[in-house]
């Protein structure tokens, strides 16, 4: 069968899927309730202007913001983080969903946006900040079965931020095994938090251990000092915080930061 995730991106190699991070939702500590929901819009929208007009190949929205992150949030999340993408989504490249971390959430703005791929933690236990993490690949894809939602890539993260395995199982292992297991349309390696890379030796591993035709992605930690490296490696790489103004993870996109990543891969 032919791969969900490229089918998004004919004629792109690897792509350069650029994080539009939403700032934090209503209910989180963090929410701007003088601002609302309309600050939202504006700083997102703000956001994917600009990588979009820096040559990204993709753009991701993810409520980055939303700390402390939940494993089960309400339906207010759904409803908010959908009408942001739907005023902000691009439209002359294709975009996805991540919700930290609920998949259902994730699931339904996706559908309800018309996403072209979604990010998700949903195999695995792990011990985590956020508590004991149980997931459930099943249900995510189950869902997604019923939603009629078939073009819909998952994109299954196998070294999730803020946590750790229960377990022996080295990435290489359980990226080899989810594949198989959970359908995985595309491999995700992250280092140990936001902004912080993988080991080069992991991520080869993990590439190694997957079939050629499911895409490894680099999720955290891309830099445009040490992008041609990874890529010699992955299929691709997902890029939120060294886009943003001096690098830190919760500032808006740097105009000149996002330019000179797309350079150091494009030219």
């Amino acid at each position: 069968m032919p791969s969900l995730f490229r089918s998004a991106f004919p004629g792109v190699d690897k792509p350069l899927i650029a994080m539009a991070h939403v700032p934090a939702l209503p209910g989180a500590p963090l929410y701007d309730a003088q601002g609302g929901v309309d600050a939202l819009v504006e700083h997102v929208h703000r956001d994917v202007g600009i990588l979009v007009d820096a040559g990204f190949d993709a753009v991701m929205f993810c409520n980055e913001n939303d700390r402390p992150y939940q494993l089960h949030a309400g339906p207010e999340s759904a409803a908010v983080m959908s009408r942001v993408v739907t005023e902000c989504r691009p439209t002359s490249i294709p975009f996805g969903v991540d919700f930290l971390w609920d998949p259902r959430i994730a699931l339904a703005t996706a559908v309800a946006t018309g996403a072209s791929f979604l990010r998700e933690v949903v195999t695995g236990v792990w011990e985590s900040d956020m508590g004991l993490w149980n997931t459930d690949a099943a249900t995510t894809l189950r869902e997604r079965r019923r939603l009629d939602a078939h073009g819909l890539a998952v994109l299954i993260n196998v070294t999730p931020e803020f946590a750790s395995p229960l377990g022996t199982r080295t990435p290489a292992q359980v990226a080899r095994s989810t594949v198989v297991s959970s359908l995985a349309d595309g491999i995700l390696v992250s280092g140990p938090m936001a902004g912080a890379g993988p080991d080069v030796s992991t991520l080869r591993e993990v590439r190694d251990a997957v079939p050629d035709e499911v895409p490894v992605l680099l999720n955290t930690g891309a830099r445009a000092e040490t992008i041609a490296e990874m890529l010699a490696i992955a299929d691709g790489c997902i890029v939120g915080s060294s886009l943003k103004v001096d690098g830190e993870t919760w500032n808006p996109v740097d105009p000149d930061r996002a330019r000179r990543f797309v350079a150091a891969v494009k030219g």
